[in-house]
């Protein structure tokens, strides 16, 4: 059975539905899918990723540090999952699984672009923007795309507009390392400064999506707000890191990697415009049916905060490396206050789009995600899924720690293969969040069939392992 039907059923299985139900009504109002409870055809969507933020950061994550009252006003509001996944421990392949439903092995792009990068999203795919944009949805993207190399870099340059984005606000046209917080904003040196005083991006990003959603207010529209914070060489504002710089246990200076008061700083504009998109909502009458969703793209760099308890950071497949925060607010759908213990992954979010929208799948496409739809009606709703991949193949380590390896995910267990020197890692989740006690000597059998599995998965989605470290992978 293909992916694309294996999704459609359990989703239409879990609503009680017929397994022709999709194929017969095409792109049918979601309100008529699920029991006409929503009161509009098709939900505006707004998705809110923020850049290397990472899973502990939050107030409603249970951090005591950091503030973020609106972020934990929606989690009050909507749904907090507590093992949503990322598809990848870096930010580009992570966009890449996003804009296609796939897992990045799949997509071809397993690390994060250079400025000058032959590779990119090829156009062949139908991306979620696409999609939507079939469906009647007006399209914009805020802020990082970081899914091609550029121009001004001497590569050929494929940006939002050729995936389906009508609109492209605050995007990068060079190269993004570094951190450039205040305006003139060196990856894009031609966006004009709007904001009086010095302008700060989070904040402009901020106002251009309260502004979006004012212009398509008659709706459907679906708002990719991508933030480029936290993403270091962190720069809060002045006002903001003096604020942390004196609470108690704070760190020192924007490289503490614990109570950071530069990323704390960043964070909490990130979270007044989530408060500012609210009030935008209520205002419009729109938060009824508006999705409205804040993750992040990978774990935070351990050199600038703690993932705590979670296991080291970005670049790493540990799960301070790939488990993200993850809110999902539907006033007429989602419960207040509830919390999902399912795993989900970015993947994910393609199929569930397309589940709002009403529409059906594009055939032509592949897809690795299933719908969490139900999980949204009931966050104890079984999707028929147990099983996660990750593909992180290194010519060299990365910068911030992570080596080239793979990992699995079936049920509690979590299985990391490395792949330069054959070393095999095996945890249990349930018990054991912080990966401190390798299981891989005490469940040989468990590491066999974990291993086998993973094997299986990289042919099955022609995931390449660098030149000579195949040697390591000495199963069958």
């Amino acid at each position: 059975m293909s992916t694309n039907n294996y999704s459609r059923r359990n989703f239409l299985k879990a609503l009680g539905l017929g397994v022709t139900t999709l194929a017969t009504h095409g792109c049918a109002s979601i309100s008529r899918l699920i029991g006409g409870k929503v009161s509009g055809d098709k939900p505006n969507i707004i998705f809110i990723l923020a850049d290397d933020l990472g899973w502990a950061e939050l107030g409603c994550y249970g951090n005591k540090f950091n503030e973020t009252p609106n972020l934990d006003k929606l989690s009050r509001e909507g749904m907090r999952f507590t093992d949503a996944y990322a598809a990848a421990p870096v930010c580009s392949p992570y966009r890449a699984a996003l804009m296609t439903g796939q897992y990045p092995a799949r997509v071809g792009i397993t690390d994060y672009l250079r400025p000058n990068d032959a590779r990119h999203l090829s156009t062949d795919y139908v991306t979620i923007a696409e999609m939507l944009k079939r469906a009647g949805y007006a399209t914009g993207i805020i802020g990082k795309w970081h899914l091609t190399g550029y121009a001004n870099h001497g590569a050929k340059e494929f940006g939002p507009k050729l995936h389906g984005f009508d609109e492209v606000i605050v995007s990068e046209n060079r190269g993004i390392g570094g951190g450039s917080y205040f305006h003139p904003y060196h990856f894009n040196r031609e966006i004009r400064k709007r904001l009086p005083g010095r302008e700060y991006l989070v904040d402009r990003c901020n106002l251009e999506a309260v502004e979006f959603i004012e212009r398509h207010k008659d709706g459907p529209f679906f708002l990719y707000l991508s933030h480029y914070a936290v993403h270091t060489r962190l720069s809060g504002k002045d006002e903001l890191v003096a604020k942390y710089e004196k609470k108690p246990g704070a760190g020192k200076g924007n490289s503490a990697r614990r109570n950071n008061p530069h990323l704390a700083a960043q964070l909490e504009s990130i979270d007044e415009g989530v408060g500012m998109i609210m009030d935008k909502l209520d205002e419009l009458g729109l938060a009824n049916n508006t999705v409205l969703i804040f993750t992040g793209d990978n774990g935070g760099e351990d050199r600038v905060t703690s993932n705590a308890p979670l296991r080291a950071g970005k670049s790493t497949l540990y799960e301070g490396g790939i488990r993200e925060p993850l809110v999902v607010r539907w006033p007429e759908i989602v419960k207040p206050g509830s919390v999902c213990n399912k795993p989900t992954s970015n993947i994910d979010f393609y199929p569930t789009f397309l589940q709002l929208a009403g529409c059906r799948m594009d055939q032509s496409q592949h897809f690795d995600g299933v719908s969490i739809l139900p999980l949204l009606k009931n966050p104890k709703a079984e999707l028929g899924r147990d099983t996660f991949y990750w593909h992180y193949p290194l010519e060299k380590p990365h910068f911030l720690g992570g080596r080239s390896a793979g990992a699995i995910r079936q049920g509690n267990f979590k299985l990391i293969e490395f792949f330069d020197n054959g070393q095999v890692e095996l945890y249990n989740l349930a018990d054991d969040i912080a990966e401190e006690h390798n299981l891989a000597a005490e469940l040989p059998d468990k590491v066999t069939e974990l291993q086998k599995r993973l094997a299986k998965w990289r042919a099955e989605v022609g995931a390449r392992i660098p030149e000579g470290q195949e040697k390591f992978l000495n199963y069958k």
